[in-house]
């Protein structure tokens, strides 16, 4: 599913500081996502960064329990919260609507890092794949789910998604157009391929330790619970236009649900 801006009419201006504070603002919120976006695939997959799941000294089980889960309960508070409609509206009533995308993007982030910097290991083995052809699927599987994620952005737009969008709208003084629905490449097979993209990321390991269990357990029933919350919002949005979509297409598997 894909909702678009298009160039629409030329607003009334505001100063060119004024637009170029926004401009600013949402280029700063975009280079804060992406650095942590690449810093959550050297987290999850322990490639490169400092800090993975797994490194660190472990702690009390139920104390590394009891933070790791107020962690994840943050920031699905945060990205669920600041996606439905009402937060939407509540925004635009006191800031510019073309902030808003760009401030979600910011906070998600914020949250993101904060995870990465308090997660605590867990790092007792719940299994690992000693065969390495199976070890090595398991490793081509995780980033093919990143590389999923990433690419499935694209299909609906990313810098939309991420807020860029709209900022450069503003800067140049346009408005942006009604939302329009559409399903391009894989949105056409399934509805939530961003979100098979993180879960395929997620339990694709070769070694799966209790903290990373954890977190792709923890995240993934949150992914479930932000489609049911996303969908609802696309229903009110699209109507029948998006129920006849959701009745054709699978939610995540082809085929199956």
């Amino acid at each position: 599913m894909s909702i678009t801006l298009q160039n629409g009419p030329v607003q009334a201006q505001s100063s060119l500081a004024a637009r170029s504070l926004v401009l600013g603002y949402g280029l700063l919120a975009y280079l804060v996502f992406f650095g942590t976006f690449l810093y959550a695939v050297g987290f999850v997959s322990q490639f490169l960064v400092p800090k993975t799941i797994d490194s660190g000294v472990a702690g009390s089980p139920v104390h590394s329990l009891v933070v790791n889960v107020a962690l994840m309960s943050l920031f699905a508070i945060q990205h669920s919260g600041m996606a439905r409609q009402g937060f939407k509206r509540l925004f635009a009533s006191v800031a510019s609507p073309a902030l808003e995308r760009s401030t979600y993007v910011l906070l998600a982030s914020s949250s993101l890092i904060l995870l990465f910097w308090q997660w605590q290991p867990m790092p007792a083995v719940v299994w690992s794949i000693e065969t390495p052809s199976l070890a090595y699927a398991a490793v081509t599987g995780h980033f093919i789910g990143w590389l999923i994620v990433l690419y499935s952005t694209f299909l609906i737009s990313h810098f939309e998604l991420f807020g860029l969008t709209q900022v450069v709208g503003h800067f140049l003084g346009r408005l942006a157009a009604p939302m329009k629905f559409k399903t391009p490449g894989l949105y056409g097979l399934i509805r939530h391929p961003i979100y098979l993209g993180f879960i395929v990321a997620f339990w694709s390991a070769p070694t799966m330790t209790l903290g990373h269990l954890l977190f792709a357990a923890v995240t993934t029933a949150y992914i479930f619970v932000g489609i049911w919350l996303e969908e609802r919002d696309l229903l009110e949005l699209f109507g029948d236009q998006y129920r006849h979509y959701r009745q054709k297409v699978a939610m995540l598997i082809p085929g199956l649900f």
